[in-house]
Formats: C-alpha cells, structure tokens, sequence
C-alpha cells in the first residue's frame, strides 16, 4: 500500500502531470492518423527521453501508447479506417452505428470502454500484476504458436462471411505475411526484386487499402440515392450514448476488461488478439446474435475495453520482469536501459518511484483521454455532414498521405491502392476482408513461434502436445472449429428422430 500511495503521489507532481497530458494528447493525434503509430512516434521521441526523468520519460512514453488506442477508434467508426492493427475489429459496428446516424453514441462509448478498462486494468496491475507477470513468463514459443491457432480460429467465427470464405482469406492472409526476407535464413520470399518489398508489407499500408481505399471505391459505386442518409445529431443527449446503450454495454465493459487485462501480459500481439477474442466471446453471449455487423453497440464496447486494458497491462511483464511483451514496450526498455535502469523483479524496491509511478500515471492518464476526447465528439460527429463528393477524395488523400508517411516511399502508396481494389473485388463478392488483416498480423508471429518451438523440440511437432498449456489451447481451437460441423448434424438428426 506504500508503493500504491507514493506512486499516486509521484504521478501527481505537476511536472509528471504535464508529461502524462503530452502523451495521450500525442498518442490520440497518432491513432487517428494511420500509418504512423505509437512505436514510430515513440522511436522519434527517443532522444528526447535522455535528458528526463526515467519516470517522466516512461510516464509520457506510455500515454503515447494508451493514447493511440482511442485515438485508432475515431477513423474506425467515422470513416472505416482504423489507426491501429487493434481498432480493426471498431471497424465492424462502430462504422455501421456511424452509418446508422449513431457515431455520437459510438465514439462516446469508446471514450468510456477505454476509461472503464483503464481503471480495472490499473486495479488489476498494483493488486495481481506481478504475479501474473511470473505466470505469463512460462508462454514460450510452443504456446504463443498454439495461442495465436486459436486466435485464427476465433477469426473465422467472427467473420460476416461464411466460414470456407473466412479460411480462404485466412490462407490469403497468412501468405501475404511470408513477403520480405526469411528472418532465419535471409533469403528473400516473393519479393519480385522489389527491394522495397524485402522488409515485407506494411499492416498499415494493407489496412490503408483493404478498409479506407476500398470504401471510397464502395461509394464511389453507389448511387446517390441509394446512400446511406447519415442523421445529424441536433441535442447534446443524441451525441452521447443512453441508458439501453449503457445496459447493453455494461457487461461487455467488464469482460472486455478482465480479458484484455489478461490477454495483455502474453508476449506477441495481445492488444490485437484480445479484441477479436472479446468479439468472439460477446457474439457467443448474446441473445440475438444477428445483430452484431450491423451497429450493435455490446460488439464496440468490449473490444474496445480490451484494447485498452490489454495496452496498459502490457507494462506488467516489462516492469516487473524486463521483458518486452510487444515492439512498443520494446522500445520503452531501451529508454529505461539508456538511462541506467534494467527492469525486473527488482525494480519494484530498488525504483519505486518509477514502478508505482508509471502505473499510478495511467489513473490520470485515462481521466485526461476522457476530459480530451469526450467534448470533442460533436466535432467528430460534424465531419459526416460533409457531402460524399468531398468527404471522398479528402479520404483518399488521407489514406495516401498515411501510405506514404510510413516509409516515404510511393511503393507503399502503389500497394496500399492495389490492396484497396482488392479489398473492393472481395467485399463486392462477399468476401470479409478482416479475417485478411488479421491473419497478416498474426502470421510473422505464428511462423516465428513454430520455427522456434520445432527447434526447441528438435524437429518432432510432439513438442506441441507434450506442454499442458499448448495442448489445452489446441484442443480449444479444435472444439471451437467441431462446434458448427456438431451443430449441422443435430440439426440433421432431430428432424428424422421426431418423423419417425
């Protein structure tokens, strides 16, 4: 409780405060433009760490981070182009609810999710964060290649199309992950001799085009008559969410949370994971399944819960372990060991004041992205009274600014507008582009995991059933792949037991 009190007491200092409010404020800026995001933004800042505090320097680094969760879920609901890898699953309801004339109640429910999680996921961090840091600990290779088989597996169930769709873009997915260089061997995979291409294709660059450009050319093939009306809100009660909203919203608020509070401190893409996996879980829950896809608000409020929560507990095994569960914290480590700090199971007592003060920080962290975001929402809401013809190519050239900001190079901007024609041809035949994304995400880690694990188990693929963790989460991922064929059967043999 020491630890707790110092730590509030450290993040309250004014100049701690005002490092924390930089940070989410940049943090939501880099969200909202895709192709930038937070590990590039932190990497620029780096240099600038060298002359802070270690516990200015974390504070304001990870308020870049948590930021830009938010800050990916504004283009995802207003314009159907997520920021961030992990606002890919906002896309689905959050844009159709901005459709529906609802963006008001969408992106204050995002604000609030995220504000929920937060709390519960600083809770969570000063009570049981460091032993369940140990815990994590024991995901290796084998069952970080088990766990992301099952998060692909849980992609297909969330798909809007059928499932035999949904694995083919899964397969489609996970082939376009192998483009670049073998990171073992360094030979170059379906490069074409495009050296642009040795480093693989960026995910914001694929998102850019599969959502963003993609959407352009949806509308841009639509009558006018035929659009969408988008109602714009004339009360300030119209721009914020309700009380059914809120009774939809309230459990899949605290799942969303405990699971990407969970979800979080596994090493890999848990942010990302732990969103889909919130979507899965909420669309399995509810009472009218068919709903999700088209604006229910219980499939944006937990993912986007997750997201943050898994984002914030990311911080537990890089404090209290030193390892770095994503790129993010990566770099966050090397601000920390550039100042003479190595993180562990000694910073707690060696370095209190940045152990409890960083997590202390995300308290007034989180109360400053809802006093940032929530007044601004009516702006948000005022961009769709813009006609088409101009909000259109005012997206498109968002969506190339954004391309080209990743590398400064127009060979991303060429892919992103090819992956938009893709992304067209797909969902013009009822193809579901988000199982794509995802299984781009999750592919350089599945090969990485499996390559690992295999030279672990010396080449026997035994090594994956002999772990208790990795065997349970495969049989998870085998039931939940049975559970349609099983349900198909019994729908098959009720009939005939009751005729005969």
């Amino acid at each position: 409780m020491a630890g707790i009190l110092g730590g509030l007491a450290h993040a309250a200092l004014p100049a701690n405060l005002l490092f924390c409010f930089i940070g989410v404020a940049l943090g939501t800026a880099v969200g909202v433009l895709p192709g930038i995001g937070p590990t590039a933004t932190i990497s620029l800042l780096l240099p600038i760490t060298f002359h802070m505090e270690p516990a200015s320097a974390v504070i304001m680094l990870g308020g870049i981070y948590y930021g830009a969760m938010y800050g990916g879920s504004i283009t995802s609901i207003l314009i159907r182009v997520p920021g961030e890898a992990s606002t890919v699953i906002t896309c689905i309801d959050g844009y159709e609810m901005a459709r529906r004339g609802r963006a008001g109640p969408a992106l204050g429910m995002a604000a609030f999710s995220s504000f929920i999680a937060g709390l519960i996921a600083v809770l969570g961090m000063m009570i049981v964060g460091p032993v369940l840091a140990r815990a994590a600990y024991h995901f290796g290779p084998v069952e970080i290649a088990a766990l992301v088989v099952l998060g692909l597996v849980m992609v297909v169930m969330i798909s809007s199309a059928s499932s035999l769709r949904a694995m083919a873009m899964i397969a489609l997915g996970l082939l376009l992950s192998t483009i670049g260089q073998d990171f073992v061997t360094g030979e170059e995979r379906f490069t074409f001799g495009i050296a642009t291409l040795t480093d693989g294709l960026g995910l914001a660059v694929i998102a850019i085009g599969l959502f963003g450009v993609s959407e352009i050319l949806m509308l841009a093939g639509q009558r006018e008559e035929d659009r969408a009306v988008i109602q714009s809100p004339r009360r300030l009660r119209e721009l914020l969410p309700n009380r059914e909203d809120w009774s939809r919203s309230g459990w899949p608020i605290l799942r969303g949370s405990f699971l990407g509070f969970f979800l979080g401190l596994l090493p890999g893409a848990g942010a990302l994971v732990s969103t889909f996996a919130s979507y899965v879980l909420e669309k399995k829950l509810a009472r009218q399944p068919e709903r999700f896809g088209r604006g229910a608000i219980e499939g944006l409020s937990g993912p986007e819960a997750s997201n943050n929560a898994a984002a914030q507990s990311a911080f537990v095994p890089l404090l209290s372990l030193g390892i770095p569960p994503n790129a993010v914290m990566g770099v966050v480590l090397g601000a920390l060991m550039i100042q003479g700090i190595a993180p562990g199971p000694r910073l707690a007592t060696d370095h209190p004041d940045i152990f409890w003060g960083v997590i202390a920080s995300m308290l007034f962290g989180n109360i400053m992205l809802v006093i940032l975001n929530v007044p601004m929402v009516r702006l948000f809401v005022s961009l769709l009274r813009v006609p088409t013809r101009i909000l259109a190519p005012c997206i498109l050239l968002f969506c190339a600014v954004g391309a080209y900001s990743i590398n400064n190079n127009m060979v991303d901007v060429a892919v992103a507008m090819i992956c938009g024609v893709l992304g067209y041809v797909l969902r013009r035949t009822g193809f579901d582009p988000v199982p794509l994304l995802i299984a781009f995400v999750l592919g350089g880690i599945l090969e990485k995991s499996v390559r690992q694990a295999l030279l672990i188990g010396y080449g026997s693929p035994y090594v994956f059933v002999e772990r208790p963790i990795a065997l349970s989460l495969l049989v998870v991922a085998v039931l939940l792949l049975l559970l349609p064929l099983a349900r198909q059967i019994l729908a098959v043999v009720q009939p005939r037991s009751q005729s005969t």
